[in-house]
């Protein structure tokens, strides 16, 4: 079990994906810009490809992203965040808000 302070520690922000393509030389990573409403988008690596065969269908999406995670270098490219999604068996779910927030919005 965790605590209420284990929680808080987690920053949860929406993020709008302003591109989504295919990492080289992998066939599950795929390499997205973010904007979570800061000077600059984030690049995410993240391992959705198969789910996703199309990443263009992922432009202009917001889904929930955890922010304050230490950058980590995939392949050579550093994720500097992570899309929370939901896995069952073979199936994979991106989380999204049920109405439209600006990028940035932090989850609570």
């Amino acid at each position: 079990m965790i605590t209420i302070d284990d929680v808080s520690r987690v920053e949860i922000k929406i993020g709008k994906i302003l591109s989504a393509e295919g990492v080289e030389a992998s066939e599950k990573l795929l390499k997205l810009s973010v904007d979570f409403g800061e000077e600059n988008p984030r690049q995410v690596i993240s391992g959705i490809a198969k789910q996703y065969p199309d990443p263009a269908v992922l432009v202009g999406a917001s889904h929930p992203f955890v922010t304050n995670l230490e950058p980590r270098m995939i392949l050579g490219l550093e994720s500097q965040a992570m899309i929370f999604a939901a896995k069952h068996e073979q199936t994979l779910a991106l989380m999204s808000p049920t109405i439209e927030v600006p990028p940035g919005t932090k989850l609570s």
